[in-house]
Parts: structure tokens; sequence; C-alpha cells
């Protein structure tokens, strides 16, 4: 067992895709990379290489036929000791992604059992591609929420504070600051000390004051949960504090602001005993909800990408290689529309026709003539643009910077790919 036949078994030269994902969901959290961030790429990298080693256990008898030349069939690693790696891997993975917390935990053990899963029983099932998708959104969402947990309680805490200075719509500024102001203080003014609003019952939460309840006319509709469940549960959703966004659109409501200033402002009046329990209700919530789109847009790529490998063997569709076609440029446009002018939109533009140039164009050639060649590049291509499309990823969530380091790994990915394959 050389080192080389370890590097073709585990694919190294693919490993350069993988940390893109937790780059692009920290990006989409609002945060800088932090220790979280680095043990999320950690975790993604043990996590990708077990499903490398199990998948090639798994075709191991397949792969005698098709592809003798791969490590296991030429005898140049044993099944039981790639199976062994694959556990050994899976379990660092974890342990890693413990680290940073348990929200981080749970979604590792899901991103586990979905490569699992794939390698073992869906691989060669219709379910195959969703399987692949799923991992790589889980892996986006597991950077993001290893990033937001590791920032702690106080950036959802600044993040609220801040977006109660925001301009809002007209018709509310007003009552708005006189709503918040005396809870800002820590003070309840002329609330009465026992007042709770309709939204506070609705949504089963303690405490939050009548003056809040003036915010927001959409209270008023809260206010009823036996006839307004349903609606009362979207609003919640809707108007609820969104951890993560970076624009302006998406401040947390008047409502949770509120709540924010006033455990803020009690904990300074209860002094330094009192931090440690109203940390606990400042903790933001466990996935950022801005992470699900780019999560979903990466998913999707490789659903595409996974459905053209299918034939990467013998060859011969042309529709899968088209599909992706068409899959590229939608997310492409998707990726590169500016949300707001400036140095990132420009970045995030050329990010994204990165993408549509590395992932299309091979697409095209194998939609062309879907020879077995042809379309094992098609793979390898669109293995390849996901470091573009991650880089695109970070700079629309505002961290273009992230989105170029990001690019800076195309190149060592191009080097290493000439001596092992990607697929």
């Amino acid at each position: 067992m050389t080192l080389r036949a370890w590097a073709e078994l585990l694919r190294v030269s693919a490993l350069f895709t993988v940390p893109g994902d937790a780059l692009a969901g920290a990006a989409t959290a609002g945060v800088r990379p932090n220790r979280g961030t680095a043990l999320a790429v950690g975790a993604s990298l043990c996590l990708y290489e077990a499903g490398m080693a199990l998948n090639d256990w798994a075709d191991r008898d397949e792969d005698a036929v098709e592809r003798p030349h791969r490590p296991i069939p030429s005898g140049r690693i044993t099944p039981n000791a790639a199976l062994a790696a694959a556990g050994g891997l899976t379990a660092t993975g974890l342990l890693l992604a413990s680290r940073a917390g348990r929200p981080a935990l749970a979604l590792s053990t899901a991103l586990a059992a979905t490569v699992w899963a794939y390698d073992l029983r869906l691989k060669h099932t219709p379910a195959g591609p969703a399987a692949m998708g799923a991992a790589r959104a889980l892996d986006v969402l597991l950077g993001a929420t290893a990033t937001r947990s590791a920032a702690g309680p106080v950036v959802a805490a600044a993040d609220a504070i801040k977006a109660a200075g925001s301009p809002g719509r007209s018709a509310h500024r007003g009552r708005t600051a006189k709503a918040v102001e005396p809870l800002a203080s820590g003070s309840a003014g002329s609330v009465p000390a026992g007042s709770t609003s309709g939204a506070a019952r609705v949504r089963g939460t303690t405490s939050l004051p009548v003056a809040a309840r003036a915010a927001r006319p959409a209270d008023r509709l809260t206010a009823q949960p036996a006839r307004r469940g349903v609606l009362a549960r979207l609003l919640a959703w809707a108007d609820g504090s969104v951890v993560g966004r970076t624009d302006h659109s998406a401040r947390p409501s008047h409502e949770s602001v509120a709540r924010t200033a006033t455990r803020a402002g009690g904990a300074a009046a209860a002094g330094p005993g009192s931090t440690a329990r109203q940390g606990a209700t400042a903790t933001p919530s466990a996935v950022p909800r801005a992470a699900l789109v780019p999560a979903a847009l990466l998913g999707a790529h490789t659903v595409a990408v996974t459905t053209v490998s299918r034939r990467e063997v013998y060859g011969g569709s042309v529709g899968a290689p088209l599909a992706a076609l068409v899959v590229t440029g939608v997310l492409g446009g998707m990726v590169g529309r500016p949300r707001s002018p400036g140095v990132g939109a420009l970045v995030g533009g050329g990010l994204a026709a990165a993408y549509v140039v590395t992932a299309g164009r091979p697409f095209l050639h194998a939609a062309l003539n879907p020879s077995p060649q042809l379309t094992q590049r098609a793979v390898g291509g669109g293995i390849r643009a996901m470091i573009p499309f991650q880089a695109a990823l970070a700079a629309r969530g505002g961290a273009p910077g992230i989105g170029l380091a990001v690019m800076g790994l195309v190149p060592l990915a191009r080097k290493l790919a000439k001596k092992v394959s990607v697929t």
C-alpha cells in the first residue's frame, strides 16, 4: 500500500472542492471565519474522504470489471483497509464537528449518514443524485452553523441592536423608537410588569412588554391564537430574527429587537452575576436561515454533476449533460446577479462567469458528443467548477475577499489533478 495508491483511493485532487463549502457558509452567516469555520473545514474534509474510501469499497466488484486499475481491484489496497479508513475518517470528522457545538455535530451526523447511505444503498437508485446534492447542502450549512456558534451570543445581540437603528418604514419609525427606547434603558416605564403581547402568548415566550406591540400592527393578527394559529406561526417565521443576513432588508423584527434590548438592559441592571443567564437567551438560532439558499444552489449543481457521472464509463447520454448545461446557466445567472452595487458585485459577477465557463464548456462538449472520454471530462469539469461556484456564493454573501481566497485553490487543484484524477 503506497502513498500514491491512497491518493488515488481518496481522490486527493478533489479535496480542494471541499473547504469552499464551509467558507461559503461562513460568508452567509455574516461572521468572519473563526475557530468554528476551521473545525467545519476539518470535519468536511474527513467526511468527504471517508465517502471516497467507502465508495471504492462498495464498488470493488464493479470496479474489477469497469476500472481494474483502481487501487482495490488492482490489489494495491485491501478492501478491509479501505473500510477501516472510511470508519476512522468518519469518526474523526464527527469528533471535530463536536468541538464546534451540538448543532454542528447534529449536521455532521446527518452528513455522515447521507454519505454512507449513498455509497452503500442509494448510489445506483434514482435517489442517488439527490443524496449527493443533500450532502453538499449539509456541508454548507455545517460551515455556517459552526461559524455562527463559535461567534457566540454577543453577535446575535449586536445584530439586533444595530438593526434597531436601521431606517424603517416612516409609518412605524416613531412608534418603534418610543417602544424600544424605555426597554433599551432597562426601565419598565409605564408598562405594567406582568403584561405580555399576543405574539408572546402565541410563541410561548415570556415577559414581552405591551409597548413592543405598538411597533407592528401585524401583532394584532397573532393576538388570537385560537382562530389564527397557522397565520401566527407564519408571521413568527417571516418576522422573526433572521440570523446571518447582511443586507438591511433582512433586519430583525422590532419585537426581537425589543426582546434583545430588554435582556441586555436586565443583565446590566442585575450585575455581572446574571451574564450567564442572559447569554443563554441571546444565543443565535442553530442554522442561519441566510445559508439555506446558497446550500440549495450548491446542492442543485451537485445533483446535475452526479446525474452526468452515471454514464461516465460507457457514455451515450445526451440528455444528462444537456440538462446540466441548462442548470449551470441558471445557477450562474442567479449567483452572478448583484444584490447591491459595488466592488462585491463586480467580484461576484466575475466569479459566476468563471463558474459557468468551467462547468458549461465540458457539459456542452459531452452533449454534442456523449463519448465516455468527453463524459468523464464533463464530470471532472463539474467537480472543479464547484470552487468558483463556492467563491461566487461567498461574494454574494457579502464577503468578496473570502471568494477570492477560495479561488486561490483553483491552481492547486489543477496542478494535482494532473497527477491524480478527480474521478
